[in-house]
């Protein structure tokens, strides 16, 4: 099964919510609904629950959905952060202004 198979499927896309909310809301775990677990642990625990939601199903491309699923938020906060000026996020993002463009129209993020 691919990544896009697992997308479309009503079974999995609850599944992928979770991770995905994981993923771009990293789980608060404080009153103040901030989450201080660096980003690499956060990740590690959304990715624990993905294959405990599994349940012994296969899935494939499983780099690409994540890859996705991270990217998107933070492309989404650079650009926030550099208040739109693509630019300056390509630089803090290590990206050709170009690839930068690529990336957030394929994200329906300009």
């Amino acid at each position: 099964m691919t990544s896009r198979q697992a997308i479309d499927q009503t079974s999995s896309i609850t599944t992928l919510d979770a991770a995905s909310n994981e993923l771009n809301g990293l789980a608060p775990s404080t009153a103040t609904g901030q989450d201080d677990r660096p980003l690499r642990e956060a990740v590690f625990s959304a990715m624990q629950r993905y294959f405990d939601h599994l349940d012994g199903g296969t899935v494939t491309d499983l780099h690409a959905m994540v890859m996705a699923e991270v990217e998107a938020p933070l492309l989404s906060s650079v650009l926030e952060y550099t208040h739109g000026n693509q630019t300056r996020a390509a630089e803090m993002l290590g990206l050709n202004r170009g690839t930068l463009r690529k990336k957030l129209k394929h994200y329906n993020l300009i």
